[in-house]
């Protein structure tokens, strides 16, 4: 692998690798003391053109526990806020010799345009509504932990699937992997591709969740929605909330996953987020997951030539 941009056409043993090594390095996460040098002299630069707390954080101690040098770029406070073009930064961080960016930028492509235009690794924390590969290996890692495999688990995903750059990487690396892939949403925020997708479209919330082993809760995502799209929050909670009223339609013992941040109330309901009377709700290891999942991207990408697990 020379870049991380997306999982659709990744090979299936690809993904299996990127997971393995993953669940690998989440054993060095879980130490009391976490350290390993498998990155020492490395530089990794987060170029984060839109807001983040949990992929950003944790790319930057992902970098840091395999003593790499973990470097933010402010964007509100660097050059960007003079005019500086995406080229120039990315020329600029070049010159600065990092080793591998991870950029998030609002635009589609953005990730692509890195990776044409540096001669580093580049690996993509969301570009617009195309991908956030990071955020899908994640949550298969999580489903994988908690399922037992990938393979015939029939995962619902339920929310603003046009606007949700998670749903698409979660399509594609789902698949490949042979899960059952479900889209649960009301019409106006369903793609205009759906049905050209290897999933099965539902926007009648209890049909879409009837048998699931997973659902996958996205967030509203107001600030790219244009207005019109939904009457308001309250009919849209009500119509496909996620409850224990409507988690009762799926298998008994599903398990709930959320890639943050959380509308209490409006997409999720606040017990089912805080795994309340039984619910398996596993936003926490997703989080932590994803620490494991970004040291095996950086990993892959910087020092596939050393081993994967180093004692400090």
């Amino acid at each position: 692998m020379r870049h991380l941009l997306g999982l659709q056409n990744m090979p299936a043993a690809e993904l299996q690798m990127l997971l393995d090594t993953a669940l690998a390095f989440r054993e060095i996460v879980d130490r009391p003391v976490k350290k390993v040098p498998t990155l020492r002299g490395k530089a990794v630069i987060t170029l984060f053109y839109e807001n983040s707390t949990r992929t950003r954080t944790s790319f930057e101690m992902a970098a840091k526990i395999m003593s790499a040098e973990a470097i933010n770029i402010a964007v509100g406070q660097s050059s960007v806020a003079k005019g500086e073009s995406l080229k120039d930064t990315l020329q600029t961080l070049q010159a600065l010799k990092a080793d591998c960016v991870v950029i998030r930028h609002p635009m589609s492509g953005a990730a692509h345009f890195a990776a044409n235009t540096l001669h580093v690794p580049v690996i993509n924390a969301g570009d617009g509504r195309h991908e956030h590969p990071t955020q899908g290996l994640l949550d298969m890692l999580t489903i994988r932990q908690v399922k037992g495999d990938l393979a015939g688990t029939v995962v619902a995903i339920v929310g603003d699937i046009t606007h949700s750059r998670v749903a698409r990487s979660n399509i594609w690396g789902l698949t490949t992997m042979g899960a059952t892939v479900r889209l649960v949403g009301p019409t106006t925020l369903m793609p205009n591709d759906a049905h050209h997708l290897p999933v099965t479209v539902h926007t009648n919330l209890a049909e879409g969740l009837e048998g699931a082993d997973v659902v996958n809760v996205l967030r509203l995502q107001t600030e790219r929605q244009e207005s019109g799209l939904l009457p308001s929050l309250r009919e849209y909670s009500r119509l496909f909330g996620i409850n224990h009223t409507s988690l009762a339609n799926a298998k008994p013992d599903v398990l709930v996953l959320h890639p943050g941040p959380m509308n209490r109330g409006v997409e999720i309901s606040a017990d089912v987020a805080d795994g309340k009377y039984g619910v398996n709700c596993a936003v926490e290891e997703q989080i932590s997951n994803g620490i494991a999942v970004r040291m095996a991207a950086l990993y892959t990408l910087m020092g596939a030539n050393l081993p994967p697990v180093v004692d400090a």
